[in-house]
């Protein structure tokens, strides 16, 4: 009896010892993880299913911690970037939301008007950067039954945004009507150049003609004074020689009677 509870103390040991070791070796192999890993950073996930081109709301997302080895620019880590965002997919319960899957709300002014992207590329050119409310002229070369061609595509077309990469312009959104939608699409999928200029929103004169317009202004008044001058006096002048030949006519009458 005494042998059998020494065997049961001496097993009962060895156990407690082994899970003591596997508990220690458990830990070392987390924290190794762990500092693999590094740190944790909160993302955003959605917090409700959320339909696709609807505007983002605060209560539809919540946050979740994941190892600092797994985040990337695509994760969204600040609220600030879903701000007036939708998501271009629908979007699950719990599903992480990466910045892919939003883009900005459209602010297209007219329901018949719609946005078309003109991205900076071989074909496509800008003469200099451009923001938004900017007016711009869009023009064309292509070729037209064999013989190359430019034109004035658009005129006065609204920026109705910039587009940037990194933080450096590269390229605009437009807002064109409906209709001509297609017509620039197909231009920028085919035509050998397209150039974006930026028109001049301003009305008016231009400096020099507002600097040149006074000097023309006074030979031209000038002329006027002399126009009405001249018909004052030619009647004078002619005066005298209608009074002549009445009083030779009235000696010659005289003459004759007498």
């Amino acid at each position: 009896m005494l042998e059998s509870k020494r065997r049961a103390v001496i097993f009962l040991s060895l156990s407690l010892l082994l899970a003591i070791a596997a508990g220690f070796l458990f830990l070392q192999k987390v924290s190794a993880i762990n500092a693999e890993l590094g740190g944790m950073t909160r993302v955003f996930i959605a917090s409700e299913d959320i339909a696709s081109r609807a505007v983002i709301q605060p209560n539809q997302v919540t946050t979740m911690e994941i190892p600092n080895r797994f985040v990337n620019e695509s994760h969204i880590t600040d609220v600030s970037e879903l701000a007036n965002r939708v998501s271009v997919v629908p979007l699950s319960k719990g599903e992480l939301i990466t910045s892919s899957m939003i883009k900005p709300v459209a602010s297209v002014r007219e329901e018949n008007n719609r946005i078309v992207t003109l991205t900076q590329s071989e074909r496509v050119r800008f003469d200099e950067q451009l923001e938004a409310l900017d007016r711009v002229d869009i023009i064309v070369s292509h070729k037209f039954d064999g013989e190359s061609k430019t034109e004035i595509f658009m005129t006065d077309v609204l920026v109705a945004g910039v587009v940037k990469s990194g933080g450096d312009f590269s390229g605009i959104a437009v807002e064109i009507p409906t209709e001509d939608a297609p017509q620039l699409i197909h231009m920028q999928n085919y035509a050998d150049s397209i150039r974006i200029l930026k028109a001049n929103v301003g009305k008016g004169n231009t400096i020099n003609d507002v600097e040149e317009a006074p000097s023309e202004e006074p030979p031209a008044e000038e002329e006027k004074e002399e126009a009405k001058e001249e018909p004052k006096e030619e009647p004078k002048k002619e005066a005298p020689k209608e009074e002549k030949p009445k009083e030779e006519k009235k000696d010659k009458d005289k003459d004759g009677n007498n």
